[in-house]
This record gives structure tokens, C-alpha cells and sequence, in this order.
């Protein structure tokens, strides 16, 4: 796959996340906060196993070879989306995205550099800081009040 067309999926994932807590909130107000998380989660998880089926190339037997760690991926991402709703409704989809989003960056800038989880290693370099930092104060700027 090459790089532009993974921008591009990249890119629409990112409309997908920005969508994403404002439906799952306007879910909560019909049958609660964390129903609705649940319910993301659940519609989340069969469309992944039904498209796992049909076009996966690896095994869920392999499963049992997962160190714990390796699966917290799905706890993490319960958090976010239960975060996401409880935030949108109170300081709106844009201060939660732009928090998110911040954390994000800085997050990646400390996994890449020191190259954690087993990936490659990217230095640290001052673009990469100043990137990171202006993104920072913009997440502040569009939280302020």
C-alpha cells in the first residue's frame, strides 16, 4: 500500500473520529453514557469480526501468543470513547478533539523517539518539537472560554 493512499485512509479516519463523539453522545442522551459506550463498542466489534472473516489474513488462534499488554488496546479505547462522550456535550466537539488531539502528538512524539513498543525509533528533532508544541497552543487557544 503506498503512502498517499494511507494518508488518505488516514485522513478519513480522522473525519470518522471527529464524527464519532458527537453521535455516541446524542446516543447517551436516549439510553445513557455508559450504554452508549458499550453500544459503540459492540456495533465496533461485529463489523471488525465479520470483516475479519471474510478478508483477514491472520488467526485469531494466535490469540494465546499475546503478551496482556498487547491487548489492552481495546480497555484504552473504552476509555476514550467513554471520555469523548462525557466531554462533547459540556465543552464541545472541538475543545475534546483538540485535547485529544494534543495528547495525541505528544504521545507519539515520546513512542517514536524512544522507538517504544518494538517500533522504529525517530529522533527527536527541533521541527518535530516545534510541531508538537504549536499544536499544543492551539489546543489551549480553542479550550479557552
Amino acid at each position: 500500500m503506498n503512502n498517499i493512499l494511507l494518508f488518505f485512509l488516514m485522513f478519513c479516519g480522522g473525519l470518522a473520529v471527529a464524527m464519532q463523539p458527537s453521535i455516541n453522545s446524542r446516543l447517551a442522551q436516549k439510553i445513557g453514557f455508559l450504554e452508549s459506550s458499550c453500544i459503540s463498542f459492540a456495533v465496533g466489534t461485529l463489523a471488525l469480526y465479520i470483516v475479519a472473516l471474510v478478508a483477514g489474513r491472520g488467526s485469531f488462534r494466535s490469540l494465546s501468543e499475546a503478551a496482556w499488554w498487547e491487548l489492552s488496546g481495546g480497555l484504552l479505547g473504552a476509555y476514550f470513547v467513554s471520555m469523548t462522550i462525557l466531554a462533547v456535550p459540556r465543552i464541545g466537539t472541538t475543545a475534546a478533539l483538540a485535547a485529544t488531539i494534543a495528547a495525541q502528538l505528544l504521545t507519539g512524539l515520546v513512542l517514536d523517539t524512544f522507538g517504544l513498543f518494538g517500533f522504529r525509533q525517530i529522533p527527536f528533532d527541533f521541527k518535530r518539537a516545534v510541531g508538537v508544541g504549536l499544536l499544543i497552543v492551539g489546543a489551549s487557544l480553542i479550550f479557552r472560554r
